[in-house]
């Protein structure tokens, strides 16, 4: 069994799985990437049904109990169990466990109502297992508490302390232990409960993860039993994947079979042929409050199956007939209608992305409907997935293909050797099952005549088996009934053996194989197969045939089907020719879409395995003579083009040098006010001189009281290119130098979004041909990220980091690179890794291009399709007033009662649109719970006024009140990235290697959503991907991390602490234990980033810190230094170099947000440098120059005490008059 998702090189999507039931019980699985369905082999029963989620499988089995097969995962499912020591101080003995009687238990929950000794936690179920023993802990609220872990307070219940005061008279400790899932890709029985009359299980649903999203990893479980009733399982969960109880949910009639969408959707049909749909499903309440009755499709035929996803639901009526429900949606559950489909079905299944499969009633094989899409729910047409299973190949009827294939390629050319190499192809997949494998006899006297006196039929093996109708009761009877044969059939003096037919046939022509005799092991007879005959090798068959030469001549007058041996013992239950028998199919887990590439369609049991001869038939080429072949030919090639090239060099150029100019008309936001858009020309001149280098100047006219002006920037001058987000117009701005420190670029408007990604790529493309940079970024390369998702590199110049005169950072030239990202990181192996705002990590392919860069703009490989899924956030604010209470009638000084987070823009449900035209809601508005401060059930935040501090509870003196509503929006474009499943990330870093240091492995930290420390094992340049992943315990949730040079790793944690990862190294790469490191005197920490010698960190308030202290012997460092504030995010690179993002930069027209900053002045005796040049901004989010390992040009000063020598002048002081030690505008004081 494999995981619910994994990586597969060369796909671009991650790798989920279809599960299925075939009629025998048998469960399979079949992979998006995959051309098989994979037997679960764990499985030590036979299964009625199975359903799917991405994370694991639920399925009744044939004992009627149902088990849970939960995927494996590099993030474990751990559980923390934890319950508080009390004890109250008296005279006589101090703090004791002796506590008045009206006190709480002396081991209770944090309520002190529950009473919760160590010994009463028990594991729940035989899955579970204890990671280690009880431990106090000795960590409060981000700070270290004295040894024992004890906080204090007055009296039960009130406000602790960690410090000891003279008034404690009540002291309690947290107690924690950890317990680890364990039953992981194995099918684990949930325990059943008691009831007064056995009633199992005959059909089970699993959805409801998009409900919300916390907790994450929540599931609703639906099931019904033999007598019609409904059951959900309660407390399903990420850390309980098991869930609690059943708990029974009262129904209108008996029902038969029930469906439970990704979403709040929930259908079951009754025995009578009705539908009912459950409503009142929500966050707080996943089983619903009532049912509705829906009728059948047809009048006088009933429902029998009903199958529902997140806007759709499907129906199958007692006739096989297909039926589709429109109208349907959250706010509408029971739609509008039905609308019948084609095909007929006994059974079908919606899965993500309400994509849907069957399984026929004529052929019993799976389909899959194609051509769904979130604008045609329905789809276009049937398809059915003909892929083989991993067992088919090993048994007669493929035996019978691969001969087949072979003798169409090569007819009587082909020799023995090569049905050994086919089955050298089939063992080394896995595919041989048993003793059914092909064999090949090396003793003449195996050859045997064919038998004579049977029909075509039993030569050929087309004996059809019955095909069990499957029920909940009559399953086992009729799967016991249909395996008589089979079993009959061990009897060898009985069975028919089964051949090959005279003349075969393959794909649309008949391609004819004289047969002259079928060859059987004896061992087939007696025992099972000589183990030596499993595995041959090409080479070993060829030396065999030349030492004994027994084949020699029979290979030259028969086919290939002469030289192959047949398995008398028919363990396979379908005819040579047939096709697998499904029950059951389930979707929940399976991740495609209308652009997927799926493999299930064009691959077939004959095509299958004649590729797979065909492969095993072609010659092995090694590295070795591919290199050398590559370095002929390019020799070759570089002979030519010298012996070409220089009989022509005298010659003249016949052009001295080109023009090209595109005209197109614009909108331009004015320079002056009233700032306002207006119409212009705008032209674009391109010109190439003789040495073919290229420039070009960008004009833009407009009028100015009916006089006509223009406005130039020369290429090779501006330094970046932004789409702006707009939610009316397509604009995107153009910087200068000049325009950098006046935060004031070019702003201009397209007509369409085609046409601005038009002029984008163009324009890029010129200022990448200016500056002769091509091909994708440099290792050294500096990669940032904008508010908008956008991702810019900057190839950095030598000078950047030189002292005294750097280069200025506004001079710097930024390219676009195509994605989507909200977080970058990279090192100087050129390693590059993101995260996208859904949380989904993606690795860096080597590509360029992408998303609107078509032609020469984009590298035509590594390019792959990204998407990403964000939150649109809209506040609902009321004002209390005594006569109805909390209204939306505010007063005429109060903000909007819909509007952003600021209040000072209305935002309403109805005018609120996607952050951009690319994007696309993919759900409805909903209550957003998870906001800082906490909420109440209904989602609302209290506060004095607006705007406040909120918290989610009403006091007395909370006179306003607001709640968050989120809705998704998805965007689909194209990068060089490749996803990286499952585990969804927060936060990542990878060591920032020095250029002259050369690393295998290369370290790489990251944060899980959740707050999980990880470690990737496997990261090197040439798979920058990694592995696997390595959990590292900690005792809480973090958000933030950094290695630095030494593998030094500091994290933060969500309380704001501070933490130092001893004993981390190539050969502990997950170090041993955490240090806690004090924060500075009230103060939250964000961020972290560490550098060769240098930490720097950002904490809640804007604040950049440096720690002082930090040597190779004393790692931790000893106090914490303030530099700067208003600073939002930090990045420190290989060589210390400190660079930032800034809010509130002061421009020429306003306050800049999100500006790149970089600090002069950091030298190894001044790590904490001097002062701070401004570079490009606002709108910028994140920026990293951890793979900068360039170090700077080292210039010799004159002697500045030689009065002689000539005086210099920084002519970044005359440029940066306003830039002072402190450049924000904050004063630096150390924290002592």
């Amino acid at each position: 069994m494999r995981g619910s998702s994994r990586l597969v090189p060369g796909a671009a999507m991650p790798v989920s799985l279809l599960w299925a039931v075939d009629v025998y019980g048998r469960v399979y699985s079949l992979s998006t990437a995959g051309q098989q369905w994979e037997h679960c082999h764990d499985a030590q029963m036979e299964f009625k049904r199975v359903t799917a989620a991405q994370q694991c499988c639920w399925g009744i089995a044939c004992d009627n109990n149902i088990y849970l097969n939960v995927h494996a995962s590099d993030l474990p499912v751990r559980y923390q169990e934890e319950t508080y020591e009390n004890q109250r101080w008296n005279p006589v003995d101090g703090f004791s466990e002796r506590l008045l009687p009206s006190d709480r238990w002396q081991w209770s929950d944090v309520t002190g109502l529950q009473h919760q000794p160590l010994d009463s936690f028990q594991l729940p179920s035989k899955s579970w297992e204890w990671e280690g023993d009880w431990y106090a802990d000795e960590n409060f609220e981000g700070e270290a508490t004295e040894k024992g872990g004890w906080t204090y307070a007055i009296d039960f219940p009130a406000t602790y302390t960690k410090d000891k005061k003279w008034n404690s008279c009540v002291r309690r400790r947290r107690w924690l232990r950890y317990r680890r899932y364990k039953a992981m890709d194995t099918w684990a029985k949930i325990p059943s409960q008691q009831t007064t009359l056995p009633d199992p299980f005959s059909d089970i649903s699993c959805g409801g993860w998009e409900i919300s999203e916390e907790p994450r990893g929540r599931l609703s479980l639906w099931a019904v039993s033999l007598q019609g009733k409904v059951w959900f399982r309660e407390g399903i969960c990420h850390h309980n994947p098991e869930g609690s109880l059943w708990e029974e949910v009262p129904l209108p009639g008996e029902v038969v079979q029930i469906s439970c969408g990704p979403g709040d959707l929930v259908w079951a049909v009754l025995w009578e042929g009705q539908l009912i749909v459950r409503e009142g499903i929500g966050r707080d309440c996943p089983k619903g409050t009532s049912w509705a009755v829906v009728d059948s499709p047809s009048p006088d035929v009933g429902a029998i199956h009903v199958a529902v996803g997140i806007h759709v639901v499907w129906a199958v009526t007692k006739d096989n007939k297909l039926w589709f429900r429109r109208g349907v949606n959250s706010h509408n559950p029971c739609g509008s209608g039905w609308i019948s489909m084609v095909g007929e079905m006994i059974m079908i299944n919606v899965g993500l992305n309400d994509q849907v499969w069957g399984i026929s009633c004529e052929d019993r094989a799976v389909y899959f409907r194609q051509g769904v899409t979130s604008s045609e729910l329905s789809g276009k047409i049937w398809k059915v997935i003909s892929v083989p299973r991993d067992g088919d190949r090993s048994h007669s009827s493929a035996s019978t293909n691969s001969l087949q294939s072979a003798g169409c390629y090569f007819c009587g050319e082909v020799r023995a050797q090569s049905v050994v190499s086919d089955v050298e192809s089939d063992t080394e997949k896995g595919s041989t099952d048993g003793a059914a494998c092909l064999v090949t006899s090396a003793s003449p006297e195996s050859f045997v005549d064919t038998p004579t006196g049977y029909t075509s039929d039993q030569l050929t093996g087309t004996h059809k088996p019955h095909i069990p109708k499957v029920t909940s009761d009559s399953f086992i009877s009729e799967l016991v009934s249909d395996r008589e044969p089979s079993k009959t059939s061990r009897d060898v003096g009985s069975t028919t053996p089964a051949v090959l037919e005279e003349e075969t046939t393959l794909g649309e022509g008949e391609v004819k194989a004289p047969c002259t005799g079928v060859a059987f092991n004896p061992s087939q007879f007696g025992g099972p197969l000589d183990p030596q005959w499993s595995n041959v090798d090409l080479e070993e068959a060829q030396g065999q045939q030349a030492e004994t030469g027994a084949m020699q001549e029979s290979a030259d007058t028969c086919s290939l089907s002469s030289v192959a041996t047949y398995n008398l013992v028919m363990e396979d239950p379908y005819g040579a020719e047939e096709h697998p028998l499904w029950a059951w199919v389930s979707g929940g887990g399976c991740s495609v879409d209308s652009h997927s590439q799926l493999n299930w369609f064009n691959c077939s049991m004959n095509t299958s395995s004649l590729v797979h001869s065909v492969q095993s038939m072609s010659l092995s080429v090694t590295p070795g003579q591919t290199a050398a072949w590559r370095r002929q030919i390019f020799e070759q090639l570089s002979e030519r083009t010298k012996r070409e090239m220089d009989n022509f060099r005298h010659y003249e150029q016949a052009i001295e040098q080109s023009v090209w100019v595109k005209k197109g008309t614009m909108q331009w936001w004015r320079d002056w006010k009233p700032h306002k858009w207006i119409d212009v020309h705008f032209a674009l001149e391109q010109f190439s001189g003789p040495e073919g280098n290229k420039d070009g100047i960008l004009f833009i006219y407009y009028n100015f009281y009916e006089e006509k002006k223009y406005l130039h920037a020369f290429i090779n001058e501006i330094t970046i290119l932004v789409p702006v987000l707009n939610d009316s117009k397509h604009t995107f701005a153009i910087y200068t130098p000049e325009r950098t420190k006046q935060r004031w670029p070019i702003r201009l408007a397209a007509a369409t979004e085609l046409e601005m990604h038009d002029w984008l790529a163009l324009l890029s493309v010129s200022c990448c041909d200016s500056r002769g940079i091509q091909g994708p970024p440099s290792k050294q390369a500096i990669w940032s990220v904008t508010c908008k998702g956008d991702i810019f590199v900057s190839e950095p110049s030598p000078g950047l980091e030189a002292m005294p005169y750097p280069t200025p950072s506004d001079q710097m030239f930024w390219r676009q690179v195509g994605g989507h990202l909200r977080v970058v990181e990279c090192n100087s192996f050129g390693i590059v890794w993101g995260i996208g705002y859904d949380h989904t990590a993606w690795v860096y392919t080597g590509g360029y291009g992408g998303g609107f860069f078509q032609g020469l703009a984009s590298s035509t490989d590594n390019i792959y399709t990204q998407t990403d899924v964000k939150s649109v956030y809209i506040f609902e604010n009321q004002r209390w007033n005594p006569v109805t209470g909390y209204t939306n009638r505010g007063l005429p000084t109060d903000r909007y009662m819909w509007s952003d987070a600021s209040g000072l823009h209305e935002c309403t449900k109805t005018n609120t649109k996607p952050p951009s035209p690319q994007w696309t809601w993919v759900s409805d508005w909903a209550i957003d719970y998870s906001v800082s401060g906490g909420t109440d059930r209904e989602g609302w935040q209290y506060a004095a006024d607006f705007p406040a501090s909120y918290h989610g509870y009403k006091t007395m003196k909370d006179f306003v009140r607001r709640r968050r509503w989120a809705r998704k929006c998805k965007l689909a474009t194209t990068g060089p990235w490749q996803e990286i499943p499952p585990i969804p990330l927060n936060d990542l870093t990878i060591l920032p290697c020095a250029t002259q240091r050369s690393v295998d492995v290369v370290p790489l930290w990251a944060i899980s959503n959740k707050g999980d420390v990880l470690c990737r094992l496997g990261v090197t340049a040439l798979t920058p991907a990694g592995s696997s992943w390595l959990h590292v315990g900690t005792d809480q949730p973090f958000k933030s991390i950094s290695i630095g040079a030494a593998s030094q790793v500091w994290a933060i944690a969500k309380d704001g602490s501070a933490f130092y990862r001893g004993s981390v190294s190539p050969h502990s790469p997950a170090g041993d234990c955490w240090y806690h490191i004090p924060s500075p005197a009230k103060q939250k920490m964000r961020q972290v980033s560490v550098g060769r010698t240098s930490v720097y960190t950002v904490d809640e308030n804007g604040n950049l810190w440096y720690r002082q202290g930090v040597t190779p012997s004393y790692p931790q460092g000893s106090t914490w230094e303030h530099i700067s504030n208003n600073v939002r995010k930090v990045s420190v690179g290989p060589l210390d170099q400190v660079w930032i993002i800034a809010d509130r930069v002061q421009g020429s027209h306003s306050l800049s947000c999100g500006t790149v900053c970089h600090r002069l002045g950091v030298q190894p005796m001044e790590p904490k440098g001097q002062s701070w040049d401004y570079g490009i901004g606002g709108g910028w989010d994140h920026i990293t120059v951890r793979g900068n390992s360039m170090e700077p040009p080292r210039i010799r000063f004159p002697s500045l005490t030689d009065p002689s020598a000539p005086t210099f002048q920084s002519p970044l002081l005359v440029r940066r008059t306003e830039v002072n030690g402190n450049a924000l505008g904050c004063q630096m004081h150390i924290n002592t």
